[in-house]
């Protein structure tokens, strides 16, 4: 299990470990190797290759660390003892023990020889076995599906993880705003957490200030909150383009910081 943590969450501590150089660096240059695969996956499946490129690199420095444990035995341990003080989810991982000995007939793998995570997570995407089966493309066209030796393959992957869970082409991922002050709306405005459910309308009708941007956006939105510790919380207002990115990992933090990597080591 991981350690216990003795410290409110922090938005800013959590972005510090992801917006930095070194992942910064290895941004910059995976973008410029990979420039014509990145665009290739933009035009195929509708995501921004800032935002393929930030989920890499949060994952795993873009193939830096892909985790060193065999799957197989993580995969077992979980599924057949479970640690104890936390929610049971042996039945998940049974199911993704299930899911890499297919992959593994599928893809004639050596089910003893694949690495991964902790938690059985495979390669540059850091996919779980039912996700590489149901998700992954040979996006490199050389007749096999290798999340862990070939980064194009990786990049159309996430691509095409996020078309599936129904990313919108052009659509922003959030928004800039100023909270409501009043405790009232802004417990109403948090309560569906992460998910979009009030229109900008609404939102502005509860005190919240939009940029004009905002205002003019079709869809629902989501009141998104980041903890800062004892500091004041940072607040945007989440799309469902935010909301699809949550998917891949079901964390507010997580997805922005994939958002602001991404700009970062695109920027010119």
């Amino acid at each position: 299990m991981p350690a216990a943590s003795s410290t409110f969450k922090n938005w800013a501590a959590y972005k510090s470990r992801f917006i930095e150089p070194i992942r910064i660096r290895a941004g910059q240059a995976f973008i410029k190797n990979y420039a014509t695969d990145l665009k290739r996956a933009e035009q195929t499946y509708g995501v921004p290759a800032s935002v393929i490129a930030g989920v890499l690199g949060v994952e795993t420095i873009y193939g830096r660390q892909t985790g060193n444990f065999r799957v197989l035995d993580v995969l077992s341990t979980l599924s057949l003892d479970f640690p104890t003080g936390r929610s049971d989810r042996s039945a998940f991982f049974r199911n993704e023990l299930g899911e890499f000995f297919k992959l593994c007939d599928e893809q004639k793998l050596d089910p003893v020889a694949v690495q991964g995570s902790y938690a059985g997570a495979i390669g540059w995407p850091q996919f779980m076995p039912s996700s590489i089966r149901r998700h992954a493309v040979d996006f490199d066209n050389d007749g096999r599906i290798d999340l862990q030796r070939s980064p194009v393959d990786a990049i159309g992957s996430v691509a095409k993880y996020l078309a599936d869970h129904g990313w919108q082409t052009g659509q922003p991922t959030h928004y800039e705003i100023t909270p409501p002050q009043d405790a009232d709306s802004l417990s109403k405005l948090l309560a569906p957490d992460i998910l979009p459910t009030f229109t900008p309308a609404q939102m502005s009708a509860l005190g919240t200030v939009l940029p004009p941007q905002a205002q003019a956006y079709a869809g629902p939105l989501a009141l998104v909150q980041l903890l800062n510790g004892s500091d004041t919380p940072t607040m945007i207002a989440g799309t469902h383009n935010f909301y699809v990115i949550t998917r891949y990992n079901q964390s507010s933090y997580y997805a922005l910081a994939v958002i602001l990597l991404g700009q970062a080591v695109s920027a010119p």
